[in-house]
C-alpha cells in the first residue's frame, strides 16, 4: 500500500481540517459559526462543492441533524460550533448518539483567551481556575475526547476522532481545538507527520468464523419456535436486506425493539411489529413462546424486555444467539450461548447464505398468521374513529393510508412517540426514526430536516407533540432557508401527555396556541385540523408541497401511554 503524505506545501491548519472531512467522505456539516471555530467555517467556504455547510438557528438542531445524518449514512455527522454552546445547547443529539451508537463528530473549541487564561477568562473551557473544563465535560457524554494545541496536532487529532467515531461500536467523539491550533499553518516538516486520511478510516470488519455460523445454524435448525429480534444496530449497519433474506431463509417471525422499528417492514408476512413494554400483543406473545431468540444489533434495554420479564425473555428456557459489533455487549443483559461479533450486515448475510444452503424449513408464516389472528395486528377499531378532538389512532391511520410507502417518519419523545411506535405500521425498511436511545423532546423536526437532506426525493414527516414542537420549531426557519419541504404533524393536546397521565394536570398543561398560524408566520404552509375528515386532504397537499408544511391536529387526551403498556411490564413495576 502506498502511503501518501497529506501536506506537500504550507497550508492553514483549518484548510487541512476541512480536507480531512472531505477525504473521510463527509459531505455535510451542521452548526453555528462562533468562537474560534469560525476559522473552520472559513475553510469550508472554499469546499462548498464537496461539503454542504448547514447553518442552523440553535445548536440543538445541529446536534440532532448530525446524529440522524450519521445514523442514515454510516459516516460521522458533524456538529461545528463554539465549545460552551455545543455542550450547553447541543447535547440532545450527542447523548442520543452515545446511547444509540451513532457515529458523530463534535468539532469545537476551548474558547480560550491566551495569554489571559489565568485572569478570570470569558467563556474559556481550559479547566484552569475560574474556567469550565471542556475536556472533562465532553468526556461524560462522548465516546472519546481529543484536544489539540498546535496546527499539525489539530489535523492529526481530527483524523483520529473520525477513526474512533467509526471503529467498533460507533459513537460521538469530541474534537476540541485551542485558538493556537486553529491559527497555525502546517508545513511538510511539521510534527506529527501527516498522512492521507484514508489510512485512518477503519477497514471492513471480518466475517464471523464459519464454524460459529455453523453452530448457530445448527441451533436454529433444532429450534421449533425461533424468533428474530432486530435492533437499531441493523439500521446503523444498513442491514435491511440481509435481515430480510435471513428471516425468509429460516422462515422465522421478526420483531423489533423500539429503536429498531423501521428496520423490517411491518407489512411483511413475517413481521409482528415492536415488542417489549409498548409492543404489540402479537409480538410479545411470539417472543414469550420462542425457544430460540436471535438478537441482531440490540442491547436489550429494560424497556425492550418489559423490565426483564421472564415471561418474555428467559435464558433458562430459551437459547440466545446474539449478533453485535461490540464484544462488551455480548451476554450483557442475558447470557447468549452463541455470540457472533461483527457488522450486522455481514453476519446476517453469512447466516442467510448458509441457511439457504442447508434448506432450513421453518413455519414462521403460519405462526405469524396465528399470532395476528389471535392478538390483532394494526387493526385497532379506533383507526376509524370520527371523534373530535382526534384520537391518536385515527391520526396514525391517516398517516399510514396516505403517505408514500417510502416516506420517512421521524418521531419526537413523549406519549406521541409511544402512539406511533405501537400504532403506526411501517411499509418499507428504513422509513422510521425515533430517539429511543435517550428519548429527548425536540428531536422530530431537526431529524426530519437531516433525513430530507440525505434523501431529498422522499417525503419526510416529523411527528411530534405540541411540547416538542415548541422546543425546535425554529428549525422550520432552517428548513425554509435550505429548501427542505418537510411535513410536520403535531399531536396538539395542549399538554405534556405522558406527565399528565402519570401524575395529573399540575405543571403539565399548555395554553391553546394556533401552531399552524405560527408556522405561516415563518413562511410555511400551515393548517389546523379539528375534523378527522379533513386530515386526508391536508396530508396529500403537504406531501406535494414545495415548502415546509405544519399540520396542527387537535388531539384527544382520552388515550394514554398506560393503555398501551404491556401487562408484562406492569407486573414488574
Amino acid at each position: 500500500m502506498t502511503v501518501e503524505r497529506l501536506v506537500t506545501e504550507t497550508q492553514p491548519a483549518t484548510d487541512l481540517i476541512a480536507q480531512v472531512l472531505q477525504e473521510a467522505g463527509i459531505d455535510m456539516v451542521f452548526g453555528i459559526s462562533g468562537g474560534h471555530t469560525g476559522r473552520i467555517f472559513g475553510a469550508l467556504e472554499k469546499r462548498q462543492n464537496a461539503i454542504r455547510t448547514v447553518l442552523v438557528r440553535e445548536e440543538s438542531l445541529a446536534g440532532v441533524m448530525a446524529e440522524v445524518y450519521g445514523r442514515l449514512t454510516r459516516k460521522p455527522g458533524v456538529v461545528l460550533g463554539q465549545g460552551p454552546w455545543v455542550l450547553g445547547n447541543g447535547l440532545i443529539g450527542t447523548i442520543e448518539a452515545l446511547l444509540s451508537s451513532t457515529p458523530m463528530l463534535l468539532l469545537t473549541d476551548f474558547s480560550d483567551t491566551p495569554p489571559f487564561s489565568l485572569h478570570a477568562p470569558y467563556q474559556s473551557g481550559t479547566g484552569d481556575y475560574g474556567n469550565w473544563d471542556a475536556r472533562q465535560s465532553f468526556g461524560g457524554v462522548t465516546k472519546q475526547v481529543f484536544t489539540a494545541h498546535d496546527g499539525a496536532s489539530a489535523v492529526h487529532a481530527t483524523q483520529l476522532a473520525i477513526k474512533h467515531a467509526l471503529s467498533g461500536q460507533p459513537g460521538p467523539v469530541a474534537m476540541i481545538y485551542s485558538i493556537e491550533a486553529l491559527q497555525e499553518a502546517v508545513t511538510p516538516e511539521s510534527q506529527p507527520r501527516l498522512y492521507s486520511t484514508r489510512h485512518y478510516l477503519p477497514s471492513t470488519l471480518p466475517p464471523a468464523h464459519g464454524s460459529d455460523i455453523g453452530k448457530a445454524l445448527d441451533a436454529i435448525a433444532r429450534a421449533k419456535r425461533p424468533v428474530i429480534i432486530a435492533g437499531n444496530g441493523v439500521r446503523i449497519s444498513q442491514a435491511y436486506e440481509p435481515l430480510k433474506r435471513f428471516a425468509e431463509a429460516i422462515s422465522a417471525p421478526v420483531v423489533t425493539t423500539p429503536s429498531g422499528k423501521g428496520c423490517f417492514a411491518e407489512t411483511h408476512a413475517l413481521a409482528l411489529g415492536v415488542f417489549g413494554t409498548f409492543g404489540t400483543q402479537a409480538a410479545n406473545a411470539c417472543v414469550g413462546d420462542a425457544d430460540l431468540v436471535i438478537v441482531a444489533g440490540s442491547k436489550l434495554t429494560a424497556s425492550d424486555t418489559a423490565k426483564e420479564s421472564p415471561a418474555l425473555l428467559d435464558p433458562t428456557r430459551q437459547t440466545f444467539i446474539q449478533i453485535d459489533v461490540e464484544p462488551r455487549n455480548a451476554s450483557w443483559t442475558f447470557p447468549a450461548e452463541h455470540v457472533l461479533i461483527g457488522d450486522a450486515a455481514i453476519i446476517l448475510s453469512q447466516l442467510a447464505e448458509a441457511a439457504a444452503e442447508t434448506a432450513i424449513t421453518g413455519d414462521g408464516l403460519s405462526r405469524v398468521e396465528e399470532y395476528r389472528a389471535r392478538h390483532g395486528y394494526f387493526d385497532a377499531p379506533d383507526y376509524q374513529s370520527d371523534a373530535s378532538p382526534l384520537l391518536p389512532q385515527r391520526i396514525i391511520a391517516e398517516l399510514h393510508r396516505h403517505l408514500p410507502d417510502d416516506a420517512i417518519i421521524t418521531c419526537d419523545a413523549g406519549e406521541n412517540r409511544i402512539f406511533m411506535t405501537h400504532f403506526y405500521q411501517t411499509k418499507q425498511a428504513g422509513t422510521f426514526l425515533q430517539a429511543a436511545g435517550a428519548g429527548p423532546m425536540g428531536f422530530a423536526i431537526p431529524a426530519a430536516m437531516s433525513a430530507k437532506l440525505v434523501h431529498p426525493h422522499r417525503a419526510v414527516v416529523a411527528v411530534c407533540g405540541d411540547g416538542g414542537f415548541a422546543m425546535t420549531m425554529n428549525g422550520l426557519m432552517t428548513a425554509i432557508e435550505n429548501d427542505l419541504p418537510i411535513v410536520t404533524v403535531i399531536f396538539n393536546n395542549q399538554a405534556l401527555g405522558w406527565s399528565m397521565h402519570s401524575r395529573g394536570p399540575f405543571a403539565t398543561t399548555f395554553a391553546d396556541f394556533d401552531l399552524a398560524a405560527i408556522a405561516r408566520g415563518m413562511g410555511c404552509h400551515g393548517v389546523r385540523i379539528e375534523d378527522p375528515r379533513d386530515l386526508e386532504a391536508a396530508l396529500k397537499t403537504a406531501v406535494g408541497a414545495h415548502r415546509p408544511t405544519v399540520i396542527d391536529v387537535r388531539t384527544s387526551l382520552e388515550v394514554s401511554f398506560d393503555d398501551l403498556t404491556s401487562p408484562l411490564a406492569k407486573q414488574r413495576s
